[in-house]
């Protein structure tokens, strides 16, 4: 089966092989591209075929304030890479693969980290956590010709940015998940809703999606604050929203979450009283366990992807068995089958050359779960669709999947929300 690739990805491919010989430091203009339907995707790019062996990076948080993801991340790439090389690796070799730490923000660690990657000629890099993160480096990593591939990014500014056409992701842009957080707010009877969102474009997307969500519903804001995730008291921000007393109470962050909860509860505003509402960035299995019993219990909060099955969390905690916390492992593990089938299906490690057909191997062939299944097809000469652990990852032409799950989590006497959603609701990417 033949498949249209958009033509403003091919040319971005194509631009980025001649790139890949320059360094492009920070300073990207971060523009927007337009894209439509065109050439195949077999004339992206020209054969430029690598060195011969897949190198993947991991650019994951080991510290910062999404360290808390970074195990099931690293464990997922982890499975995956065992797996793909027990099937024979990549090309007839094993895949390599190098461990670095992204940080975060408040450090020039992921820099630092992408310079020892390239250095090391990584044909991919899987990361960051962080979308701040991921948009300070994105222009290093394309501008070398290397794929940028994200399991956790949710920014809505990666649909549009500047990418060169070499940067994806797995985790859905966060339109959806603030969608479905929106809706979730509004049902649960909350009229008025104060916001506290942390001031990235993380935390500010996210908000402005949630905002419009709640008021197109029904309900009103009555309270929006963006905060330094930096600072050291939310004592005035937390005020702020004391003062509108609304019934739902939105936390958009990171690991400073749990300072604002301290707030909340020393001002009076505990979950038992307001219900309190978090996203992916601060909703955790380990952040809040040292708070007194019941903190959070009943708290909601949302995190993109499907359930991940049992037999894959087994799976998981066998490469790493101190596991807590499942969060886009799923998305993690996908994201290094898809490059290493992509690699396979263009016959070229160089970056470029997986980046033209990470789009193919995602949908409209035969259907395939692991990369032992699909690359037996492959290597019969057969089209693929990759349908993933965290969903059917089917790419558009932005690199985003086209159609997502979120999951729909609730905290416990524990300070816990378990590995168990309440509900997923799927969704349309466009809307």
């Amino acid at each position: 089966m033949i498949r249209i690739a958009p033509v403003g990805r091919a040319l971005a491919v194509v631009a980025a092989t001649s790139l890949a010989l320059t360094a492009c430091g920070g300073g990207g203009s971060n523009t927007a591209t337009q894209t439509s339907p065109s050439a195949p995707a077999s004339s992206a790019a020209p054969a430029t075929k690598g060195d011969g062996t897949l190198t993947l990076g991991t650019l994951l948080p080991q510290t910062g304030s999404l360290a808390f993801l970074g195990p099931p991340e690293f464990a997922g790439v982890d499975l995956a890479l065992k797996e793909i090389n027990e099937a024979g690796g990549v090309l007839g070799k094993p895949v390599a693969k190098m461990d670095t730490d992204s940080g975060d923000t408040t450090t020039n660690i992921a820099s630092q980290s992408v310079d020892k990657l390239l250095a090391q000629k990584a044909d991919a890099i899987i990361g960051a956590a962080s979308s701040s993160v991921s948009e300070s480096v994105i222009d290093k990593i394309t501008g070398a010709g290397v794929v940028h591939f994200s399991p956790a990014n949710t920014s809505d500014v990666f649909t549009t940015i500047n990418d060169r056409g070499l940067y994806f992701r797995t985790s859905p842009p966060d339109k959806l998940q603030g969608r479905v957080l929106g809706d979730l707010i509004v049902a649960d009877g909350n009229d008025t809703v104060a916001i506290m969102a942390m001031q990235d474009s993380y935390g500010t997307g996210l908000a402005d999606q949630v905002q419009k969500t709640v008021t197109d519903g029904g309900g009103e804001v009555v309270e929006r604050v963006d905060y330094d995730p930096k600072a050291a008291d939310f004592s005035a921000d937390v005020t702020k929203i004391k003062a509108k007393n609304p019934k739902g109470i939105v936390l958009i962050g990171f690991e400073e979450t749990s300072k604002v909860i301290q707030e909340l509860v020393k001002q009076g505003l505990p979950a038992d009283k307001h219900k309190w509402y978090m996203v992916d960035g601060n909703t955790s299995n380990t952040n809040y366990v040292k708070m007194p019993k019941g903190t959070l219990n009943g708290v909601k909060g949302t995190i993109p992807g499907a359930a991940a099955p049992e037999d894959f969390q087994k799976k998981l905690l066998e490469v790493n068995k101190d596991l807590e916390d499942f969060s886009y492992a799923p998305e993690s593990y996908d994201a290094a089958n898809l490059i290493a089938l992509a690699a396979e299906a263009a016959k070229s490690d160089a970056g470029v050359d997986i980046a033209a057909k990470l789009a193919e191997v995602s949908k409209g062939g035969e259907k395939c779960k692991s990369f032992k299944e699909c690359v037996d097809l492959l290597k019969a000469g057969k089209d693929i669709d990759y349908e993933g652990v965290s969903g059917p990852v089917e790419f558009n032409e932005a690199g985003d999947p086209a159609v997502a799950t979120i999951g729909i989590y609730q905290y416990g006497d524990d300070n816990k929300y378990g590995t168990k959603a309440l509900e997923y609701r799927t969704g349309n990417i466009a809307g």
